[in-house]
C-alpha cells in the first residue's frame, strides 16, 4: 500500500484495472467515456459537457478525437484508468501507444452498422499487445439497431463469443454500469514489482508554456515519490520531479504512483526533445537494468512543404513544429527552400486528414499563417548508374535522362461496403490503378474488399469519392505494402517559360495529360493580367502538355490623339508593342500568395 491524494491510501494493485476503448470513426467512444465519467462522479454535473476528454477547440468543431487522453476514475472499491483514443485511420499510432500502456480494450461496434474496417484493425492491434477484449454493442436505441445480427457477425468474423457481449446505449447510458462491472471482472490487474527498481514509460507528452514538459506515464514496476531524483534512460539526462499526479479529469498531484498506476509527470524540461513518447524513466540513486521496449517510430507515408506567408515567421514556424512534435511524434520535418515560396519545412505525416490537423494547429495553436504544397508520397528512384535515391520533394525527381525506373509505395486497403455498391466501388478502386487481392461476403448484406493499390491514388479524394459513392456507408483502413515500379513522370508548371517548383508533381503518366490541363486553366483564372502576355505551361522535360495564356492588359495610348494623320497613331502603338516585347524578355510574373493557396487546395 502506498500514498495518493493528500496522503490518503490507494487501492492495492489487485484493484487497478487500465483499459483503454477503441472502435471506428463515430461508433461513440468519446460519448461512453461522458457517461463513465457521470456515472462514477468523477465530474461536477454542473460542469460536464459533451466530448468532455476532447480538450482541442478543433475537436469539438469536428467531432472526432485526434489525441488519446487518460483520466482515473473510482468504482466499486477499484480504480479505472480509462483511455479514451481516436479511431480515425490516420490517428492508429496513438491507438498503438495507448494500448501499450493497458491490459484490456473496450472494443465498441454501432450495433446499426456493424464491423466496420477501423474496427477490424484496432482489435488486431489490441490482440498483438494480448489484452482482454470486451466486445460491447453500442447505439443499442436507435431504430436501425440490430444486435443480434451485429453480435453474430463479431462473433464470425473476430471469434469473440456472441454470449459474452454487451449491448449499452451510451447516449442514455443504458447498460454502462454493467460494462464496468465486466471491466472490472475480465479485464486483468496490472502486473508489476512496488520493490523493483523504479521503471515507467512515458506514453504522450505535451508541452506547456509555464511548467514546461507535462509527460503522461504508466509506472510498470517500482515506486515513482515526488521526492526522487529522476534519470531518463534513452536520453541519459538527469531530472528533478516538481510534480506527479492524476487527472481525475482535472490534475490532482499526488506524491506517489506505484506499479500499475497511470498519471502525469512534471520535471522542469524546458527542452522539448527530452521527454519523448518511449521514454523510460527510472531513479538516479537506484536505476533499472534495462529500458522498457517502448514504440517503433511510425512512418511518414504523406509529404508536403509548409511555408510561412510572412517569412519573418520562420523561426516560429521551427519551434511550433518542435512542440507540436513532442506531442505528435509521428510528424517529422526538415528545412527546405523554394523559389517561389521562400525557406520553409518539409514535412511527413501519417495520412491526409493528420497532415490538414497538424497544419490547423499550428495555425490556431501557435498564430501562424502557412501554406501547403500540394501532397505527395516517398517515391524511389533508381539511376542508370545503380544509385537509388528517395524522393519525397517532386522538385528532387533526377532528369528522365538519368532515371532507369521509379517504384511508388503501395497499400494493403481493406474496404468494408453493404453489397449492393459492390460494383461502385470495384469501379472506383479499378480507376485508382487497383488490383483486388480478395472479396469476401461477411454476411448477405455486407461485403469485404481487399486490394493492393498506389499510396499517391489514395492521397487524391481516394476516400472522399469512396464516401460519395456508397452514401457514406463504406469504411477504408489501409497499411503498407511495400513498394512497386510503376510508369511515373514529373508534371513542372511554367510560368513565362520559369518552372515554378510549388507546383511540381509527380502522376502516372497516363494521368499527366489531366492534371496538366486541370492545372494551366486553374492558374490562368488565379494569375492576375501583366502588362505583357504571360503564357501557363505544363510540360514533362522539354514536350509541354497543355498551355493557357494570360492576356495582356493594354494602355490606351491613343487617348490624347484627337484626329491627326494615322501614321501618328500607328507610330505610338509600334513604340508601346516594342516596350511590351522588352518587358516580357525580362520581366517577372509575381504569382500572388492567394493563387498558391487557392491552386494548391486539397479538395480540389
Amino acid at each position: 500500500m502506498w500514498l495518493g491524494y493528500a496522503g490518503r491510501p490507494v487501492a492495492p494493485i489487485d484493484r487497478i484495472r487500465n483499459f483503454s476503448v477503441i472502435s471506428h470513426v463515430d461508433h461513440g467512444k468519446s460519448t461512453l467515456s461522458d457517461r463513465i465519467l457521470e456515472l462514477t462522479g468523477a465530474v461536477d454535473p454542473r460542469q460536464m459537457r459533451e466530448q468532455y476528454l476532447d480538450s482541442m477547440d478543433i475537436e469539438r468543431e469536428r467531432g472526432i478525437t485526434i489525441k488519446a487522453q487518460n483520466v482515473r476514475v473510482t468504482w466499486r472499491d477499484h480504480t479505472l484508468h480509462l483511455i479514451d483514443t481516436p479511431g480515425h485511420v490516420d490517428f492508429g499510432y496513438e491507438v498503438s501507444r495507448s494500448l501499450a500502456a493497458c491490459e484490456g480494450a473496450v472494443l465498441l461496434v454501432d450495433a446499426s452498422q456493424g464491423i466496420q474496417a477501423q474496427t477490424l484493425a484496432n482489435c488486431y492491434q489490441a490482440l498483438d499487445n494480448d489484452l482482454e477484449i470486451v466486445a460491447v454493442l453500442n447505439k443499442i436505441d436507435l431504430p436501425a439497431a440490430d444486435p443480434e445480427r451485429c453480435a453474430a457477425e463479431i462473433e464470425q468474423v473476430l471469434g469473440l463469443p456472441a454470449a459474452g457481449i454487451l449491448h449499452i446505449s451510451a447516449k442514455t447510458g443504458q447498460g454502462v454500469p454493467d460494462l464496468l462491472d465486466a471491466v472490472v471482472a475480465r479485464v486483468p490487474a496490472p502486473g508489476g514489482d512496488p520493490d523493483a527498481p523504479l521503471r515507467a514509460l512515458i506514453f504522450d507528452s505535451a508541452y506547456d508554456q509555464y511548467r514546461g514538459v507535462v509527460s503522461s506515464i504508466r509506472v510498470v514496476d517500482g515506486t515513482l515519490r515526488g521526492t526522487d531524483r529522476l534519470r531518463f534512460i534513452q536520453s541519459g539526462a538527469n531530472h528533478e520531479i516538481e510534480e506527479i499526479g492524476v487527472r481525475t479529469p482535472t490534475t490532482v498531484p499526488v506524491a506517489s504512483l506505484g506499479p500499475g498506476e497511470v498519471g502525469y509527470l512534471i520535471a522542469g524540461i524546458k527542452d522539448v526533445g527530452g521527454a519523448r513518447s518511449g521514454e523510460t524513466v527510472t531513479t538516479a540513486v537506484r536505476p533499472a537494468d534495462a529500458a522498457l521496449a517502448g514504440y517503433r517510430d511510425p512512418k511518414p507515408m504523406v509529404f508536403c512543404g509548409l511555408f510561412p506567408i510572412d517569412g519573418d515567421e520562420l523561426p516560429d514556424l521551427r519551434d511550433a513544429l518542435e512542440k507540436l512534435r513532442l506531442n505528435d511524434a509521428s510528424v517529422t520535418y526538415e528545412p527546405e527552400s523554394s523559389r517561389a515560396l521562400g525557406f520553409g519545412f518539409r514535412c511527413g505525416f501519417l495520412g491526409l486528414l493528420h497532415m490538414e490537423i497538424v497544419r490547423e494547429r499550428l495555425e490556431r495553436e501557435f498564430d501562424l499563417s502557412l501554406i501547403a504544397t500540394a501532397p505527395s508520397v516517398a517515391y524511389r528512384a533508381y539511376l542508370t548508374n545503380g544509385a537509388e535515391v528517395d524522393v519525397d520533394n517532386p522538385s528532387e525527381l533526377p532528369e528522365p535522362a538519368q532515371l532507369d525506373h521509379v517504384d511508388e509505395p503501395m497499400l494493403r486497403a481493406t474496404i468494408l461496403t453493404p453489397a449492393e455498391y459492390t460494383g461502385t466501388v470495384m469501379e472506383l478502386c479499378q480507376n485508382r490503378r487497383a488490383e483486388m487481392v480478395r472479396m469476401e461476403y461477411l454476411s448477405p448484406e455486407r461485403v469485404e474488399f481487399v486490394y493492393v493499390l498506389p499510396l499517391a491514388e489514395v492521397v487524391v479524394s481516394f476516400f472522399d469519392q469512396l464516401k460519395s459513392r456508397t452514401k457514406g456507408y463504406a469504411s477504408l483502413d489501409y497499411e503498407p505494402e511495400g513498394y512497386a515500379t510503376a510508369d511515373l513522370v514529373k508534371v513542372d508548371l511554367l510560368i513565362n517559360r520559369t518552372p515554378v517548383d510549388a507546383f511540381s508533381t509527380i502522376v502516372h503518366k497516363s494521368q499527366a495529360d489531366t492534371y496538366g490541363r486541370r492545372m494551366t486553366e486553374k492558374l490562368r483564372e488565379l494569375i492576375p493580367r501583366q502588362l505583357f502576355d504571360v503564357p501557363i505551361q505544363a510540360a514533362i522535360g522539354g514536350r509541354v502538355l497543355a498551355r493557357e495564356t494570360v492576356k495582356a492588359r493594354r494602355k490606351d495610348v491613343l487617348a490624347k490623339c484627337y484626329g491627326g494623320d494615322i501614321t501618328r497613331k500607328r507610330k505610338l502603338l509600334e513604340k508601346q508593342k516594342e516596350g511590351k516585347k522588352k518587358m516580357k524578355n525580362i520581366g517577372r510574373v509575381e504569382v500572388p500568395q492567394e493563387a498558391f493557396v487557392s491552386a494548391l487546395r486539397l479538395d480540389d
